[in-house]
């Protein structure tokens, strides 16, 4: 599932379900296994365990909530969007994250159609939660009931899903995230060129669910930033804009293990262990004729959260970049903006 849909278009967790769950059955019925690879949370809960029967807006309701919160939102006051949806009905408004803008529309899209705040459907995902909950009287149960809803879920989904959450040690998970970022501002056809193709499509950060993708996001307002300046930026700029997205790629991935450690369908598997190793167990795994097969203790990778020395070294984490370092590293990265917005810069002088 690539190249899907043009970057200016919305695309929800409900376009995902339906287009993955017509390419999972295209696969199956040509014979071939599905294997889903992706870190968002709440798209692999809807794809396993289904949607919830929230309808969609219709137009006219859509462009009704539009005009309602562009000027909220223009102006940047959150409370009073918040309060605007309390009093629509939906009390849950206040659990909102601050300046989630994205929700607060969709929230108030399912109250106008449907006179309900969300809270009031059915999500199939909770019903096995419930069924967890309820057989769990104190701590000691808390794995044999996880063990029994796994159970339960093989046989009530729709599909049979063999479910993996591959980690590491947090201090070479964000060191390895460090260089990746590193890595997508490297070459010709990087990052920055694609921010820079959103925006000449007019498309502004944080405007729509591609343009809010941690890296474009960043990169997007970084070449703003260098078009108001003429092209020009300074390698504290280029530093600093690079500090930005590597953070917000980390704290992706904590909020990533936070959730799927509350996931019970997922198993462990330590991703630090040689790749054939972890192959050859999931394969076993689906070939295995008595069920699923339990990761061995070579391979099962803790879900508990960080010890008090782990802790100590987070706190005193520090990037540590292999590419970029100094400003002899990223001239050639600013030369080309330079070259970009510089030449923008004066065809409009000439213009005028």
């Amino acid at each position: 599932m690539v190249d899907l849909v043009d970057p200016f278009e919305d695309y929800s967790v409900g376009d995902f379900f339906e287009d993955a769950r017509r390419t999972t059955r295209d696969i199956l019925d040509r014979g071939r296994v599905p294997i889903v690879a992706g870190g968002t949370g709440l798209y692999l809960r809807w794809f396993i365990y289904g949607k919830p029967d929230v309808p969609k807006a219709s137009r006219d309701i859509a462009a009704e909530v539009h005009s309602e919160l562009a000027s909220l939102q223009n102006d940047e006051d959150w409370d009073a969007a918040v309060q605007l949806l309390v009093k629509a009905g939906d009390p849950g408004a206040q659990c909102l994250s601050a300046n989630d803008w994205y929700r607060l529309h969709r929230r108030l899209e399912i109250v106008k159609s449907t006179g309900s705040p969300p809270s009031a459907f059915e999500v199939p995902y909770n019903s096995f939660r419930e069924q967890l909950d309820s057989g769990v009287t104190d701590a000691a149960d808390v794995q044999s009931s996880a063990d029994k809803l796994q159970q339960s879920e093989i046989k009530d989904l729709e599909y049979d899903f063999l479910c993996y959450f591959l980690s590491t040690n947090r201090l070479d998970l964000y060191r390895a995230i460090d260089f990746r970022c590193e890595d997508m501002l490297l070459g010709t056809d990087e990052l920055l060129s694609e921010a820079r193709w959103l925006l000449d499509l007019g498309l502004l950060p944080n405007s729509n669910p591609a343009t809010r993708s941690i890296g474009y996001r960043q990169a997007m307002e970084y070449l703003l930033r260098c078009r108001e300046n003429g092209g020009w930026s300074s390698a504290g700029d280029f530093y600093g804009f690079l500090s930005e997205f590597q953070t917000a790629s980390r704290h992706f991935a904590r909020r990533q293990m936070s959730w799927f450690r509350n996931e019970q369908i997922y198993e462990w598997i330590n991703a630090s262990k040689p790749l054939e190793k972890v192959l050859s167990f999931i394969c076993d795994s689906y070939n295995c004729q008595d069920g699923h097969l339990q990761v061995p203790e070579s391979l099962r990778m803790p879900k508990d959260k960080v010890n008090f020395h782990q802790y100590k070294e987070m706190k005193s984490y520090r990037t540590i970049n292999r590419h970029f370092i100094g400003r002899e590293d990223c001239v050639d990265v600013l030369d080309r903006i330079k070259e970009i917005y510089g030449q923008k810069a004066a065809s409009l002088l000439t213009n005028t």
